[in-house]
């Protein structure tokens, strides 16, 4: 029985453990709030952040990061990607030397414009590491729904162990060396998802969504290749499958605020209610300011940006993206 640690309680963290504690894994959850952990422990449930899922008893949780780290093999880190690095500078003396890290959390560091792995190898050099992204809503993992993602690693032999791990008849992995892309397209995405909530609460139908969806998908494209990605993985499990569900699935959090800008809500208000990050907020700014660097257009993160941050009308936005100079199709 292989002994894992988790690093984060949250819908994504939760699903995770849930799933390798009922895959026969010792798991120990960290929550950030003692009385989720608590709740873990003596009700086998999480009701703020997956609530009607039973856990099972052999999962167990803690407060304490480090508890949850000490001594285990594996350590997956769950963490909303704003509070990663924070979470991890408090372990490099916990975390052994060949521990293996997964990442599952998506999203670019807004201070350093650094991805996830980045971080990983600052904070905790050395360790092995791999990035598992691709289309999986926490609920529907934890309900046990078929789900295919992928572990990206820079070391073959990390990749294959990770998706030994977590390879089960409902949750498929495959791998991939492309950790650029693979990071890249799980945070983009979730920008041109808010984009497509707001042609749904424009109440917008299938022609829009679909444009949008495939030129968010050449927006990220470019970028991710201008930044050193291979192209394909962006046709694959970790672009453009997580790209359509995350603009087209109801339990998308960053549609949900998408269809609320669209509605009239603000972003403040919107988020006032949400006890999960909506990573789209944070990656629409992150985005913009890496294609600068790299020189590249992103005329949808543009709008939606100005949406968020510069209350533009989302109709506006939509009018303004259909009335610019025609242009070949390109992708790169």
């Amino acid at each position: 029985m292989i002994a894992v640690g988790i690093l984060g309680a949250g819908s994504w963290g939760t699903s995770l453990a849930n799933h390798l504690a009922r895959s026969g894994a010792d798991v120990l959850l960290w929550s950030h709030e003692p009385e989720v952990a608590d709740s873990i422990n003596r009700r086998h449930e999480n009701p703020l952040y997956l609530p009607g899922i039973r856990l099972p008893p052999t999962l167990r949780a803690t407060a304490d990061p480090a508890e949850a780290a000490r001594g285990r093999p594996v350590l997956l880190s769950v963490s909303p990607s704003q509070n990663v690095r924070g979470v991890l500078s408090r372990l490099t003396r916990v975390v052994a030397r060949d521990t293996l890290v997964i990442g599952a959390s998506k999203g670019i560091e807004t201070d350093t414009l650094k991805r996830m792995s980045e971080v990983c190898a600052e904070e905790l050099p050395g360790r092995p590491y791999v990035i598992l992204s691709g289309p999986s809503f926490a609920e529907e993992v934890a309900q046990g729904q078929p789900t295919a993602v992928v572990a990206a690693s820079e070391s073959g032999d990390a990749a294959e162990q990770a998706q030994t791990l977590l390879t089960t008849s409902t949750f498929r992995v495959y791998t991939s060396g492309d950790v650029i892309g693979t990071e890249l397209a799980g945070s983009f995405k979730n920008v041109i998802a808010i984009a497509a909530g707001m042609c749904d609460g424009l109440g917008l139908g299938n022609n829009p969504r679909a444009a949008l969806i495939t030129r968010g998908l050449a927006e990220i494209t470019r970028l991710g290749v201008a930044l050193g990605a291979d192209p394909r993985t962006f046709s694959g499990l970790a672009g453009v499958g997580d790209l359509v569900l995350t603009t087209c699935g109801a339990l998308s959090r960053n549609r949900a605020l998408g269809v609320a800008l669209a509605r009239g809500a603000t972003l403040e208000g919107h988020s006032a209610g949400q006890r999960s990050v909506v990573e789209g907020v944070y990656t629409a700014r992150v985005a913009l300011r890496m294609a600068e660097q790299a020189r590249v257009e992103m005329p949808i993160a543009r709008k939606v940006a100005q949406c968020l941050f510069e209350a533009m009308p989302p109709r506006q936005a939509i009018m303004e993206l259909m009335e610019r100079t025609p242009k070949p199709e390109q992708w790169t």
